[in-house]
């Protein structure tokens, strides 16, 4: 069976590559899920139910969060009514939303999901080894299918956690970075592993904003708004192929598809 994971959706132009690439993908690949994460959905930053809306209609069937989880405030409606929308597992006990769900899919697939979120230069949160032990062990109760979006910075870290969960997921793919990387693998125990599924949206640019503004920041230090960019928009992320008996990846192969230019 086949896995599509997407990485980091960035504002209108990311949606508008959703809409144009994965349909055609499902076909090409008989794809039995899409993950996509959506934290960068709205404007560049941040979720709202509308932003999700066009996500699922285009054919994505679970979409992952991170630290701009809060950037909208809309996000309120789809933290309580929405079991397809996860946020880090590792928010604190009592936080809004879900960081696990499970999903039975058309293809009969049951598929779990889990986001956590990094510690290495992001934001405090809690453990997310500890985390993810425990929602690891009540997923694999219901399936043995488990993908986990990590969230963060650090390359170490996210591979720390991909070699920490080896052979108990499906598979552990990182996002946040916006920078797509070359260490596709299938560790011993059966789990693949990208660092960073890289950012789906307006390519050039920079991590999917406006090129000029940021240079601009960086030789004057003076604050300037980055806007999404609108150039060479394109769809990056992940193909996992894997057992659905057993839960285990056979395959992992990066995805760089492009819109045709305007």
């Amino acid at each position: 069976m086949k896995l599509l994971f997407i990485g980091d959706i960035v504002g209108s132009p990311g949606r508008r590559a959703l809409v144009s690439i994965v349909p055609r993908l499902r076909e090409a690949h008989g794809l039995d899920a899409v993950v996509a994460n959506g934290e960068n959905s709205a404007g560049g930053s941040g979720i709202t139910p509308k932003t999700a809306k066009e996500i699922f209609a285009a054919g994505v069937d679970v979409i992952t969060s991170g630290d701009h989880l809060w950037d909208q405030k809309e996000v309120a409606e789809l933290l309580a009514n929405e079991p397809r929308f996860v946020r880090p597992i590792n928010y604190p006990e009592g936080s809004p939303g879900r960081g696990a769900t499970i999903v039975d899919l058309p293809s009969g697939l049951r598929l779990g999901v889990i986001n956590v979120q990094c510690r290495t230069f992001m934001p405090p949160m809690e453990n997310p080894f500890r985390a993810l032990d425990a929602a690891v062990s009540a997923l694999r109760e219901a399936t043995p299918v488990i993908l986990v979006d990590v969230h963060g910075e650090a390359t170490s870290e996210k591979i720390a956690i991909g070699r920490y969960l080896d052979g108990r997921v499906t598979a552990v793919i990182g996002t946040h970075t916006h920078v797509q990387t070359a260490d596709e693998q299938i560790f011993p125990g059966g789990t693949a592993f990208l660092c960073d599924a890289g950012f789906t949206g307006p390519q050039e640019s920079i991590l999917g904003r406006e090129i000029t503004p940021i240079i601009e920041r960086f030789l004057t230090g003076q604050p300037r708004r980055f806007a999404v960019a609108r150039d060479h928009i394109a769809l990056k992320g992940a193909l996992v192929e894997f057992d659905a008996e057993t839960g285990r990846a056979t395959s992992i192969e990066r995805v760089s598809e492009s819109l045709p230019a305007d």
